[in-house]
């Protein structure tokens, strides 16, 4: 019965990550690659494409967020490539951006602009917030010993139905 338990909560945990794995992932197959595909605010875009002539060496591009920006030939062969900032202050959301190379070519694609993650510590009343080495070492001691020591009384203990 308890490992019935447990694989469900590794079903949970393997669930819960695997809805983590960015977008991205399905939309390798795009004629436009943009990296990274949640970025925050003061961060810089990179945008390529192949769908362009083999042979042209400029694009334009268009960013709701960052504006107009410029795709000029990359290392890679047929590879047009251009970059652009998001401003800071930008709020989180999708940002489509579109990209035209002659003759007539416009492809357009969406990615996510994310917020900005917190930066610094709190401090919790447990001492300064930036002596993080020393607090981390002892609580993960902590942590290991509290495991521990449920393990051994778990099968150390009497009557314990252990099927």
């Amino acid at each position: 019965m308890r490992y019935r338990h447990m694989g469900a909560g590794i079903g949970l945990v393997l669930g819960a990550l695997g809805l983590h794995i960015p977008a991205a992932a399905a939309a390798d197959d795009s004629d436009v690659r943009i990296e990274p595909w949640n970025a925050p605010p003061g961060s810089t875009v990179t945008v390529s494409t192949r769908a362009c002539d083999p042979d042209a060496d400029y694009g334009k591009g268009w960013s709701e967020v960052g504006g107009e920006f410029h795709l000029f030939a990359g290392d890679e062969e047929g590879v047009l490539t251009g970059e652009f900032e998001i401003p800071e202050g930008t709020r989180p959301g999708d940002d489509t951006v579109t990209v035209k190379c002659p003759p007539l070519t416009k492809v357009t694609e969406t990615y996510r602009v994310v917020g900005r993650p917190p930066s610094g510590s709190v401090n919790a009343g447990f001492g300064p917030a930036e002596d993080t080495g020393a607090g981390l070492a002892l609580a993960g001691g902590l942590l290991a010993t509290a495991a521990a020591g449920g393990a051994v009384w778990f099968y150390r203990r009497p009557n314990a139905n252990r099927t």
